[in-house]
């Protein structure tokens, strides 16, 4: 993974109505620390925002955004867009927070299970082995 790909640029899509809420928005995301947004220039109701992944997910921002009242783009294909995005962005952070294998504790139970005696077992009694 490169450094580059933990930037993120997405557009949030708003309703129509009420209108200007791409610009309030726009307003309220800039108080934060490490999100840059600005509106589109062809599509008034949309909203250009850049923030890292280590730090925002695009699910948390239109999360939060709903919760302040906003009402965002609810067409089919916006939803399918935006399925993809949290899905995408779920398993970069997923994979991100994986460490490395720890190899002195797999060598330890490979020491154990050579040690420890195994196989199958096969419980039937010896008596009941040679009935005939």
């Amino acid at each position: 993974m490169q450094p580059t790909d933990l930037d993120k640029i997405r557009d949030i899509a708003f309703h129509e109505l009420p209108s200007g809420q791409a610009e309030r928005a726009r307003q309220l995301l800039d108080g934060l620390d490490g999100i840059q947004a600005c509106l589109k220039e062809e599509c008034a109701k949309t909203l250009v925002v850049q923030y890292k992944i280590t730090h925002y997910t695009l699910l948390g921002l239109e999360k939060a955004l709903e919760a302040q009242g906003f009402h965002l783009d609810n067409s089919l294909l916006q939803k399918i867009r935006r399925a993809l995005i949290y899905f995408c962005e779920n398993v970069q952070r997923e994979n991100m927070a994986i460490n490395a294998p720890d190899v002195k504790s797999q060598q330890v139970f490979a020491r154990v299970y050579e040690l420890h005696p195994h196989g199958d077992k096969d419980e039937t009694p010896e008596e009941w082995r040679e009935y005939k």
